[in-house]
């Protein structure tokens, strides 16, 4: 049986192990991704963890699947844009380096991308035609697939719904986790170190007032943007993910609620809302599946 080298890279940590023909997940571990050191400690990394892998598996390694933060050019496997968090990250070419240093196939796509391609072949988008996939966390990611493929538009930046302006700023700015700490730090007039998306939510469901707020502001924005984006896409199916998601029973029918204060009937009742099932493994398992995808049009 083959067996893939899958390596999720995001800003906090590297997810790795091998994923088996079958798509089931042989091995997992992760490290810190150490962000701040910058692109190059990364691709020192990433060869570390595929120079181990090799040598643990001896000659049952097919490919070198990657999912990773940033702009990718699926084609060359390498980064063209990337966020401040990682420093020296665009010019990273993955693909180029790996296949040259282990004679092994290597493909690499950015990981709401691969999110979406999780849920599509096995998870919440499963069989539609349609599929907005959202990453709710310290900023808002996107993805597209239609007909079961991601659409990655004429210059691999489609589906930046981060970066979309809102009400004087942008809906990732406005609508990611990360400003309900903010917020309800502010608003109580406390340090942020003693909040977190947890501590949140356990006060807002024991009925604290200021936490309540605060999550109802993040998923009108939420509404808002999801709406924005369904006037252009049409999407069959919403596939929201993102650790904060994880509040699935606290955060459904209010996102529910905002969508359909700003979607139009006819639109929002042919739009089904839905959550992520894939979680933690989303990046490592999409890697695989745009690796195949690649590989099998060969």
């Amino acid at each position: 049986m083959n067996r893939y080298i899958s390596i999720d890279i995001g800003g906090t940590a590297i997810k790795y192990g091998i994923i088996c023909e079958d798509a089931e997940i042989e091995l997992k571990k992760s490290m810190p991704t150490e962000a701040w050191k910058g692109g190059p400690s990364i691709l020192k990394k990433v060869i570390t963890i595929v120079r181990g892998m090799v040598k643990l598996y001896s000659g049952k390694i097919a490919g070198i699947c990657i999912s990773t933060a940033g702009m990718v050019d699926t084609e060359k496997g390498a980064i063209f844009y990337s966020a401040p968090l990682i420093p020296s990250y665009a010019g990273t070419e993955f693909k180029k380096i790996l296949e040259k240093e282990f004679h092994i196939p290597c493909e690499v796509e950015n990981d709401v991308n691969c999110a979406g391609l999780a849920e599509y072949k096995n998870g919440a988008a499963k069989g539609s035609k349609v599929a907005l996939v959202l990453t709710i966390g310290t900023g808002i990611g996107g993805c597209i697939i239609l007909d079961g493929k991601v659409f990655h538009g004429f210059s691999n930046s489609a589906c930046e719904v981060g970066y979309m302006h809102m009400n004087d700023s942008d809906f990732q700015t406005l609508g990611a986790a990360s400003i309900l700490t903010k917020k309800v730090a502010e608003w109580k007039k406390e340090p942020e170190e003693k909040w977190d998306g947890y501590n949140i939510f356990k006060e807002a469901k024991k009925g604290d007032k200021i936490c309540i707020q605060a999550i109802e502001e993040m998923t009108d924005i939420l509404g808002k943007g999801i709406s924005n984006i369904c006037y252009v896409l049409n999407p069959e199916v919403v596939v929201l993910g993102g650790g904060i998601m994880a509040q699935e029973d606290f955060l459904k029918d209010r996102i529910e609620k905002a969508v359909k204060k700003y979607l139009v009937s006819s639109i929002e009742k042919h739009t089904k809302i839905t959550f992520a099932e894939n979680q933690n493994d989303a990046g490592m398992l999409g890697a695989f599946y745009h690796f195949c995808g690649v590989h099998l049009k060969e």
